[in-house]
């Protein structure tokens, strides 16, 4: 029997990695608040970021983040993408400080590929682990766990399942919304109607296997992250994630 094709393999294709970056990255709701509430837990967690790793790192825009509020800091860029990662050497290609590491982390091998850079003080992680099965995520925890340095800090900005059908059809038309606000912005002509017929119909939607927030906040607690809260959450777009003990 052939093993089942995983559907997150959409994202080695270079159209839809330009179709995500020029038309939907810039129109993610609240992304500026987003990238702040970042920075405020890393400097209340890690004063000092010597290391940090970025996991699923796509065009580095969490890498970019923490590049630019500690300019001394090392940082690993790991995702299985190569237009992503290209994306990602072009935008962060200052100093040779940063590492950018092609690897798969659906498969548990990827802690290899890093080892040499950890303990890491921050490992952030965006819009990427929602594409693994629950009990894969769960696994890909507890690896970041032994990751990180006593007292460091793994944060997960990440597309979460709603509780509810109605909950999830309202998240649906925010987004097609700030989406289509961010196609006008850029001077585009398609009509809001055009750009929820992409969204509903774009070619990655099928490799989304969401969870909902509660459930992987208790999957951290479980594995023994501390401090582990929900920090943002605006219907389906979510940033949660713990410390390490020590």
């Amino acid at each position: 029997m052939k093993p089942m094709k995983r559907g997150d393999q959409v994202w080695q294709t270079g159209e839809v990695v330009r179709r995500y970056l020029e038309g939907v990255r810039g129109g993610i709701p609240l992304a500026a608040e987003q990238f702040e509430i970042v920075l405020r837990l890393v400097r209340a967690a890690r004063p000092m970021v010597g290391r940090f790793l970025d996991l699923g790192c796509g065009d580095g825009a969490l890498g970019r983040v923490l590049a630019a509020a500690y300019p001394a800091a090392e940082g690993v860029l790991l995702d299985f993408s190569e237009p992503m990662l290209e994306a990602a050497r072009e935008a962060l290609a200052v100093g040779g400080r940063h590492r950018f590491v092609r690897a798969d982390y659906g498969d548990r091998g990827w802690v290899d590929a890093v080892r040499d850079g950890a303990p890491f003080d921050v490992v952030v992680s965006g819009y990427s682990i929602h594409h693994q099965p629950d009990a894969r995520k769960r696994e890909i925890y507890g690896e970041i766990l032994g990751l990180l340095e006593p007292g460091g800090l793994f944060l997960n900005l990440e597309h979460v399942a709603s509780r509810s059908g109605w909950g999830e059809a309202v998240y649906d038309e925010y987004f097609t919304d700030s989406l289509y606000a961010h196609h006008v912005r850029q001077g585009g002509v398609k009509s809001r109607s055009e750009i929820a017929e992409a969204y509903v119909h774009r070619a990655d939607k099928e490799a989304n296997i969401l969870a909902p927030v509660e459930d992987q906040c208790a999957w951290l607690r479980e594995l023994g992250y501390e401090r582990v809260d929900c920090f943002f959450k605006t219907f389906e777009l979510a940033l949660f994630g713990g410390c390490r003990g020590g």
